[in-house]
Formats: structure tokens, sequence, C-alpha cells
């Protein structure tokens, strides 16, 4: 057999093998053979000896750098070695969890931290869910993302880490940090307001002693409430209180609910002096002005839905509701009406046009209000124009716009939100009525241009969803219907321009026996004297009546939804459409208002299409329990005992198994 040659780079001494060295010995050689040659050319004597002391110079330097790359090379291999033991000695010894899988989760390899983790047993080639089901759980929701996560694990706080291209996993206990980071976060500032709902409705009629016991039973069972909870609170007026808290104080009083508003209720209610708080609270940042801004903001939202509630909001965060268990107190004045009346015209009158515009889908309230709305602007000597989508409308609406074919100037002020966007001008004011979410109203893309310029005239409890800059606003929950807040504004009107007109006086009258249900729900003395007062300038029963008729088709839908109900044992009576089958909204508003008659229904839900991709549901209760908050949590609003909502992209099934896990968490908070 043939040898093969020799490898010539390993006839190179080693040392010379290093770049550095291989240098430094060539510089020197061709030194000593240019000093020599040059000797030699003075003088053969001299150039002998440069020679010979050359060569011992070589030979000296030969062995020098040869025992330097010995010793570097020495160091190098004890510093590799040290390094390769330093990084097994760290995967075994380091406080960091080290675990490896297989591709059906079965166990591999883990170092002892993760040993101790196990609490010392035996789990090689084991699934991970059959040794640790709560590691396996995090496994599985945290697969896929790209940074540590901290997770709870057995009462501790780890740092979790999933290598998802090698099957491994890291813990880091970091539970001290954890606690650390809890306690910062548990004494951060909490700002926050209360109001007495009703204390100058319920102290009026009252005599200076009663007064006074009452005041001493607030102030006495307050201080206790905050003793309880470590907060500082401070009386600012009689029915204003300021709180001042931690974090933590504000994590237990989530947890029970804010129980302190159905103390208050309950047992001023036994002293025959009902009173109700609302509270506003924020927290979350470290701007003490931007906290007093938001947590009144949060008071205004809690008051703006009827009060007898909490709200707590985080900055940039969602706001939570706390109670809201009871239909509000009717305790508007005329006194606000008469102000508010007055603001609107100077509005009117500071403005180059007007636009009004109800909700997606309107109904007669939301028509009235802005028929009502138009004539106070004409009488204000003002163009009013009233945004209608004509899709999709109801039999009584359409009956409506029929009728107001014998009204060519009423009918003429009718556009399309198209034609609105395109009539626009710098100083028009927007007036959204029967709504106060921009979202569902008839244009959003009007409410966006005019932004700047709007008023809200609504009375549903105000959500969380808000236009950011209103003009005026005014929400009254206590109020049957929008149609008669407009109807109050009359009152505070010229009397040199034209009134109202009979069809105006009709559709308003027709929006306040719709929503009151011929004035059988939400109706106080209030309501009666705005019916009063349309029926005396005009308003025809008659015409009302034709309006509110159903056709035979609606007639059999509603019957054919009654069919569909089902009843639970919870006082519930929960009807869903056909899927895919388009109902109309106010049948399915009107299943919903009489399924309530029906012994032992407590709340009653109608979920059906609205149109393709879209479906609403209705939702209504007895005042027992609060369906606002069931249709909020779903993306809508309402009253405690009147709410809905719309929900797009989903099947009726899927809307009907949401909708009953909320109601349940809602009853179970209840409780």
């Amino acid at each position: 057999m043939q040898k093969e040659p020799e490898n010539k780079s390993n006839q190179i001494p080693e040392f010379l093998k290093n770049e550095r060295l291989r240098k430094l010995t060539m510089i020197l050689f061709g030194a000593v053979v240019l000093c020599t040659a040059f000797s030699f050319m003075l003088n053969a004597v001299l150039g002998l000896i440069i020679l010979v002391l050359s060569i011992i110079t070589l030979v000296v330097a030969y062995d020098g750098l040869k025992q330097i790359a010995s010793d570097t090379s020495e160091y190098i291999s004890d510093l590799s070695y040290r390094i390769k033991r330093g990084e097994q000695e760290a995967l075994i010894k380091m406080p960091i969890g080290i675990l490896f899988y297989d591709d059906h989760e079965r166990i591999e390899w883990y170092n002892p931290y993760m040993q101790w983790y196990f609490s010392r047993k035996d789990i090689l080639g084991k699934s991970l869910s059959e040794v640790d089901e709560e590691l396996a759980e995090q496994l599985k929701n945290h697969r896929d993302e790209k940074k540590a996560t901290e997770v709870k694990l057995h009462g501790k706080s780890y740092s979790f880490i999933v290598q998802k291209d090698i099957n491994a996993v890291f813990l880091m206990d970091v539970s001290y940090y954890a606690a650390i980071k809890e306690q910062y976060e548990d004494s951060r500032i909490v700002l926050g307001q209360l109001f007495l709902d009703n204390y100058d409705e319920v102290t009026k009629v009252m005599n200076d002693k009663d007064l006074s016991n009452l005041d001493n039973f607030i102030t006495n069972t307050l201080s206790d409430w905050a003793r309880e909870f470590e907060i500082f609170l401070k009386r600012v007026d009689d029915d204003h209180f300021f709180i001042l808290a931690y974090t933590g104080a504000l994590k237990k009083l989530e947890e029970e609910k804010f129980k302190i508003l159905d103390v208050i209720r309950e047992r001023t209610s036994k002293r025959n002096s009902p009173l109700t708080l609302s509270v506003g609270i924020a927290y979350g940042g470290d701007d003490l002005a931007e906290l007093s801004r938001l947590s009144q903001n949060n008071l205004d939202l809690a008051l703006g839905r009827g009060g007898d509630q909490a709200v707590v909001r985080e900055i940039a965060g969602q706001a939570r509701f706390y109670g809201g268990k009871t239909n509000p107190m009717e305790k508007r004045t005329r006194v606000r009406a008469r102000m508010i009346s007055q603001a609107l015209n100077e509005l009117m009158m500071q403005s180059d046009d007007i636009f009004v515009m109800g909700h997606a889908y309107p109904d007669m309230d939301a028509m009235g209000a802005c028929l009502g709305l138009s004539r106070i602007a004409t009488m204000n000597g003002k163009k009013c124009w009233i945004v209608l989508d004509r899709d999709n409308l109801h039999s009584d609406v359409l009956r409506l716009l029929k009728a107001l074919d014998q009204y060519p100037a009423i009918k003429g002020s009718i556009i399309s939100p198209k034609d609105a966007l395109e009539k626009v001008q710098k100083n028009s004011l927007l007036i959204m009525c029967d709504h106060s979410k921009p979202s569902i109203s008839i244009s959003p893309e009007l409410y966006e241009k005019m932004q700047n310029r709007v008023m809200v005239m609504d009375h549903h409890r105000r959500g969380e969803e808000f236009p950011d800059n209103p003009i005026l606003v005014y929400i009254e929950p206590y109020a049957s219907s929008t149609c008669e807040l407009i109807t109050e504004m009359f009152e505070y009107q010229g009397r040199d321009s034209e009134p109202i007109n009979k069809i105006e006086a009709t559709a308003m009258l027709t929006g306040i026996i719709i929503d009151t249900k011929s004035f059988s729900l939400r109706t106080g003395t209030r309501t009666f004297d705005a019916a009063s007062y349309l029926r005396s300038v005009g308003a025809d029963l008659g015409m009302a009546r034709h309006f509110m008729k159903e056709s035979v088709a609606s007639y059999m839908q509603r019957s054919h939804l009654i069919e569909r109900t089902e009843f639970d044992e919870q006082g519930n009576a929960i009807c869903c459409g056909e899927d895919g089958r388009i109902y109309d909204p106010v049948i399915a508003a009107q299943v919903a208002d009489s399924l309530l008659g029906v012994s032992g229904v407590e709340a009653s839900y109608v979920i059906t299409f609205r149109k393709e991709n879209l479906i609403g549901i209705s939702a209504r209760s007895n005042g027992e329990f609060n369906v606002q908050v069931v249709m909020e949590q779903m993306g809508g609003g309402g009253h405690l005992s009147n709410a809905a909502t719309q929900i797009s992209g989903k099947t009726i099934a899927d809307v009907h198994e949401e909708m009953l896990t909320i109601i349940k968490n809602v009853r179970e908070n209840q409780e």
C-alpha cells in the first residue's frame, strides 16, 4: 500500500503555528541576515564573529520563543478546561431549573435544581402532565412566547421560559422579587371621590335634630369603614367626601365588591332616610393632578349611570363597576331643565346650523327626540338637519316618515349620513339623541368630523364609551325617555316663534308611550306632565296607535319567537331566533317585554339576527336582577331593567353560551 504523503504542516514547530510569533521570528531572522551580510562587506573577520554571535542569538531566541509558545498553549488549555468545567458546574448547580422533554412531553433530562422542584422524585421518562399538571399547563400556555413570563407554581413565582426548538423549559425562582414588586404595587396612591347621591332631597324636609342625627350616622359609618381598610377619608362638603388610600386597600374593597354601598342604602332605609352612595376611584399613576381628574370623571360616570355604584379605573385602563343594584330615584328638577334649555338655546345661536342624530336602527323615541330638537332649532331661527339612514327601519318609523309627506318642510330636513357629511360647516353643532356611545350612532363618521362640537341628550345610563369633549351633556337616567326630556324644554322657548305642530307632538308622545310600555314602566309624575303637554299642543292618540300598529307578519314573527323561548330555574326566559334568519329588532324587544309577564320570570333575553353577521340581544328584568351589567360585558348597555347589545361575527349558539356564562358570573358576584 502506498504511503500517504506526510502533512507538511505537522513538520512546523508548534510555536510557529502562532501567527504573531511566526512574524516575530521572521523579522528577527531577517535582521540577523542583513547585519551579517553588512559585517562581511566591511571585514571578513568581523563578519565571521557577527555570524557566530547571530547563530547563538537565533538558537537562544528559538528556545525562548518555543518556551513562550509552550506556556501559552498550556495556559489556554488550562483556561479552556476551567471554562468548560465552570459551564458544567453552572449547568448542574446554578439556581435555575432546566428540563428537557421529547415531542410527547415526556421528561428526558433535568438538572439538580429541577430535581429539588420535583421533591427529588424519580420522574425520568414520565409525562409532564402526569408529574406536574400546573407546569404542563404553563408549558401549553407559554410555548410560543419568546420572552420570559412570570408565572405562579405551587404558591411561588417563577420566571418561565420555553425554548421550543430544543424542547427545553427554564425556571428561575423570583418569589423574593415578586414580593417586593407586589409590595410596591400595593403601596401606590389611590385617589377617590365619594358622593351622597340624594342627600339634598332627603334632608331638605328634615328638622335640625333629625339632620344632625343623620349626619352623625353617615359620618360614623363611613369613618368605621375607612378605619377598617386604612383609608384617609375627609368630608369636604355636606354630600361630598375625599378618599386617599393605597392600592392594597383598593384590592380588598374590590374583593368585597364595595359592600359599603349596600350598608349605607340598607341602614338609611331603616331610618326612613334612604341614601345611596356613588364612588369614583382612580389609581395607577404618579401624577396626582391626573389621578384627581380621573377620579372626578369616574364619579361623574357613576352618577350618569344612576348612582348607587362605584367606578374604579386605572389610568389608561378599563372601568370596573360595582353596585348599581337599584333603579335610580328621580331627582332631576325643573331648574336643571331650564338651565339646560337656556344653554342649548345659546349653543344653537352660536352655531351655523344643527345636526341631530339618533342611534342606529332608530326607534320612535329617537325619532321623536330628533323632531322635537328640530322644532326647538326652528324656534331659535336656525336650520336643523335630521340625519337618518333609511335602510332597515321598523314599521312604526316607516309610518311616521309616510305621515311626514304632508309636512314637506320637515321631510326636506331629513337627510342621509352622506349628505350630512357634505353639509357640515366650521361652526355646525351635532346633537346625539337617545344614545351617548359614538360607535352606535347612525353615522360614526359624522361624529368623528364634528367631535369638537357635540352635545349629548339621553335617558340611558352612561357607559364607559363616551364623547371625549362634549360641549353640553344632558343625561337623566331617571327620565322615561329622551322625548320626555325634550318636551320639558318647550316651556322655556320664546312665545313668538312657531310652536310644535301635530306630527311632532304625536311622534314624541308615541316615543314616550313605547318606552314606558304604555306608562307601566319607568313612569314618574314628570312623564305624565310631558304627555299632558303634548296632548295639549295637538298630539293625536289615534295617530300614535296607528304608528304602533304591527303587521300580520310582525305578529306571526313575535309568536314564533315566543314559541322558541326556554325557561330555567333561576328565573331566566331565554329566546334564541333561528340561526341566519333576520328578525325585526323592535319585535325582539316586544318579545322580551312580554316574557316578563310570565309567572316566575325575573329576566328575559331575546337573541336574534338583526342583519347578516350582526346579532342583537334585547334584555329585560323586573328590577330584581341587573341586566345592564350583563349587556355591558357583551359590549352594550342600558338600564338596570332594560338593556341591549349588538355582536358581530358570531353564531346564535356562541352568543347564547357566552351570555349564560356572564349571567352566572354576575349572579355569583351579586350574592
